[in-house]
């Protein structure tokens, strides 16, 4: 058998966008009912979600039925032993946060690749189905999908030493940690804010790599996706769900 194809990661060169969502509650049977939403992607947020190298496994195994709905392990950070966790238990494509510098990103990159392009470790383990997939060790560079979220002044500052890193597959723009590094917490939607992102994406177009965002407020997703943002998040599954019962509660309380 061959190591799957990862999809996701060729669609991200494709000509529409990629329409995804958020998962953050740690259930499996949410993140199943969401997977077969119509989504082209979804985030297992392990940053900021209860999602750890353990939990996340279920999550991958839940959606593992709806295979038009890429996973899109996001990590708590880009050490490289937690990667090869992540990776070893089968995540496709990993998010990592806080890239900062080149040296950072080059260090997920080479975490995420086998050698001789990279340093992961090899262990028999689900990504390889226990050894059922013969050729993994020699595929598994050229399916692993790795992301990286730029959401700091410091990252915008090293944006072009970052984009110019071998290995990157895609470059997610994080505006709620934008907006606080810049000193506008909880307001994403301030013009130094938006002005600093919309330059962002525009840097990494002209760099070739396809760039991504999460944007919850409809009118900007549709903003972002006119730009020419390659994939974008369009909600979060705590959110509706706090959001949806908090008006229905308000509708007979």
């Amino acid at each position: 058998m061959r190591t799957p194809v990862n999809e996701f990661k060729r669609r991200l060169s494709g000509d529409q966008p990629l329409i995804g969502f958020w998962l953050t509650l740690g259930d499996t049977v949410s993140a199943e009912v969401c997977a077969g939403a119509g989504f082209d992607w979804v985030v297992i947020d392990g940053e900021h979600g209860p999602y750890d190298a353990r939990s996340v496994l279920p999550v991958l195994q839940a959606m593992g039925g709806y295979p038009d709905c890429a996973p899109v392990v996001r990590v708590p950070t880009g050490e490289p032993w937690l990667l090869k966790q992540y990776l070893d238990a089968g995540a496709p494509t990993v998010l990592v946060p806080m890239v900062d510098t080149a040296a950072q990103a080059r260090t997920v990159v080479d975490a995420c690749r086998y050698p001789p392009q990279g340093s992961r470790g090899v262990g028999g383990a689900r990504a390889s189905r226990w050894g059922r997939y013969p050729d993994y060790l020699k595929e598994a560079n050229d399916e692993v999908c790795v992301l990286i979220q730029v959401e700091t002044a410091e990252a915008l500052d090293n944006l072009e030493e970052i984009l110019d890193v071998e290995g990157i597959d895609g470059v997610f723009v994080g505006a709620a940690d934008l907006a606080a590094s810049l000193g506008h917490p909880g307001r994403a939607a301030h013009p130094e804010v938006q002005s600093a992102i919309r330059d962002a994406l525009a840097l990494i177009e002209k760099k070739g790599l396809p760039s991504g965002t999460l944007a919850t407020v409809e009118e900007a997703a549709h903003s972002y996706v006119e730009a020419g943002v390659r994939f974008v998040a369009v909600g979060i599954d705590a959110h509706l769900l706090a959001r949806h019962t908090s008006a229905l509660a308000q509708r007979f309380t």
